[in-house]
């Protein structure tokens, strides 16, 4: 038997111990450092990786890195110097995520769909640019920025002011060095999730997120307010598509200039005339994609991590799925993504149906008690029988837990029920 490490404290790592608990060649699943939900928390932040890779060489342990912060700070590369087993992409791999740059003149060196763009770390040169076009744009934070570093504008004012905050006022810290100024394409957003070995690429069930703040897709973006899976926008020929035109040419155009990609590749998806182009990657799982998804699972993830791992992804039978809808309804603090109140106890936990699991985030558990320790607290996460089921579900479980500060949209799941 062996043990499991999942490093990082949100949602996404709760529901990857969650389902890696299930696998019978699993020992323990450690979390570090975890959550108010977690089991076997290990007091170590993400960003230690002599700390982790210890535990992980004390403990036996096969090691699965959730957030972008330590795939970026190359924590990968530190396990594999040590001999140790890992999931997910390398330093040099990361830069799919850590660098926007960088992936957007890798989609055009490789003729991967995007956007036209141009890349600035002067504000008047940007703002000179912005006005040299007819039509509206997306800018961008080079960097990571917790996915709220991209601003879409509906003006040359919204984009002035998206330039001046990024690159003048400095709001995303050092991500924002250099920007991307990009045209804005229109269309249906969708989540594309493939599993990677380095030489192929597996598609994960199809899921659809719910960036911004407010209902109807109003307000700033956020790291996600809820998502769905499947989604009926993605049929089967359009997923075809997305495999081949995206994640295998990025799979091989990574392996041509000699990286290799193992991992989650995740593409951020605009479907405009049934055509589909990348508007950003990341190179781990969606959060909040990941609960929804790992609720339909009807298979051993341990052993699709293993076969990631080992390069042996071509030798593993079909995914399977439930045929079930899932839908995760974030519960956040009132305030985010801005400033948010923090330490406030929750309850509503009691009775909570065998179809429905809460997923915590931003939690801490002290003296037995669950205290809001974060924007995104909470992913109340349902399957039904139908997307309509799964979304009366969630908000049957949602609406019982509170707090002072809770907040959440009220309509999750409904763009997949207006595609049916």
């Amino acid at each position: 038997m062996v043990n499991v490490l999942v490093v990082g404290s949100g949602g996404r790592e709760h529901a990857l111990s969650w389902k890696l608990s299930q696998s019978p060649k699993v020992d323990t699943v450690f979390t570090a450092p975890g959550n108010g939900g977690t089991e076997n928390n290990v007091p170590i932040n993400v960003d230690d990786l002599d700390g982790l890779s210890d535990f992980a060489q004390q403990n036996n342990c096969f090691t699965i890195i959730g957030p972008e912060a330590p795939l970026a700070a190359g924590i990968v590369d530190r396990f594999n110097q040590r001999g140790l087993k890992v999931f997910g992409p390398s330093q040099q791999a990361t830069q799919l995520e850590s660098s926007k740059i960088w992936a957007k003149n890798f989609m055009k060196r490789n003729d991967i769909p995007t956007a036209r763009y141009e890349i600035f770390d002067d504000a008047q040169k940007a703002q000179d640019y912005v006005k040299s076009l007819g039509y509206n744009v997306v800018v961008k934070a080079d960097g990571l920025a917790a996915g709220k570093g991209v601003i879409v504008c509906n003006s040359n004012e919204e984009a002035f002011s998206a330039i001046q905050t990024i690159l003048v006022k400095k709001t995303f810290g050092d991500a924002g060095n250099r920007i991307i100024v990009e045209e804005r394409i229109d269309g249906i957003e969708a989540s594309y999730i493939a599993l990677c070995d380095g030489e192929i690429a597996i598609p994960m069930a199809t899921s659809q997120d719910h960036k911004r703040i407010f209902d109807n897709d109003k307000g700033p973006n956020t790291g996600g307010m809820g998502a769905y899976s499947p989604t009926m926008i993605i049929d089967d020929t359009l997923a075809k598509k997305i495999q081949e035109k995206i994640i295998d040419k990025t799979i091989q155009a990574m392996k041509n200039e000699g990286i290799s990609f193992k991992g989650f590749l995740y593409a951020g998806i605009m479907i405009t005339n049934n055509e589909p182009s990348v508007l950003e990657y990341n190179v781990r799982m969606g959060d909040p994609e990941c609960q929804p998804i790992t609720m339909r699972m009807d298979f051993d993830l341990y052993d699709y991590f293993v076969a990631s791992v080992d390069g042996k992804l071509s030798s593993m039978p079909p995914t399977s799925w439930k045929n079930q809808s899932a839908v995760c309804v974030v519960l956040a603090s009132e305030g985010y993504p801005e400033s948010y109140v923090k330490n406030e106890e929750i309850s509503g936990f009691d009775s909570i149906p065998n179809n429905i699991y809460v997923f915590h985030a931003g939690t801490k558990k002290i003296d037995g008690k669950i205290l809001s320790n974060g924007g995104r607290v909470l992913g109340v996460t349902a399957l039904g029988d139908s997307l309509k089921s799964a979304i009366t579900n969630a908000y049957t479980v949602a609406d019982e837990i509170s707090w002072s500060h809770k907040y959440c949209r009220r309509d999750i799941g409904q763009k997949g029920l207006s595609y049916l």
